[in-house]
């Protein structure tokens, strides 16, 4: 008869209850007043995209490969909310003109990451929405856009 193998201990790992377990940040508030500082400017912009956490606009007018410009749009992630303002690649002076706090918030050229509102940032954000709407609407811009077609 084989020999029995010597059991090895290993050491017992702690179940973590639900109550240690650090809880998730409630992001619907955070999507929620991100895109109501991008519905206040639908008119020129039109939706791109509309479902529950991931909301895009797009300007119509301008086509680039025979499709309508993306502009911005906010899209809830696993651990944050991500703002995109598509007129950061295009105007990449204006990045040197944010705040600290918002610069904190930056992921690469033209993301910006929330997990709980920020009324400080949120009233920036506006503020550059309102001046990348006036570069897409600027006769230079569009007439940039036409000649990388």
């Amino acid at each position: 008869m084989p020999a029995a193998k010597a059991a090895k201990n290993k050491p017992v790992k702690k179940k973590t209850s639900a109550a240690t377990k650090p809880s998730k940040p409630d992001l619907a508030p955070v999507f929620t007043a991100l895109r109501k500082l991008l519905e206040s400017y639908l008119g020129y912009l039109t939706v791109q995209t509309d479902k529950p956490g991931n909301y895009h606009l797009e300007a119509p007018s301008i086509l680039h490969r025979k499709k309508p410009l993306y502009f911005a749009g906010v899209r809830t992630g696993k651990n944050y909310v991500s703002f995109h303002l598509l007129y950061m690649y295009y105007h990449p002076a204006a990045k040197k003109a944010l705040s600290p706090a918002l610069s904190k918030r930056m992921q690469g050229k033209a993301c910006f990451n929330f997990t709980a509102v920020d009324e400080d940032c949120f009233a920036e954000l506006g503020r550059l929405i309102g001046d990348g709407l006036k570069i897409y609407k600027s006769e230079k811009f569009q007439q940039t856009i036409k000649n990388m077609q």
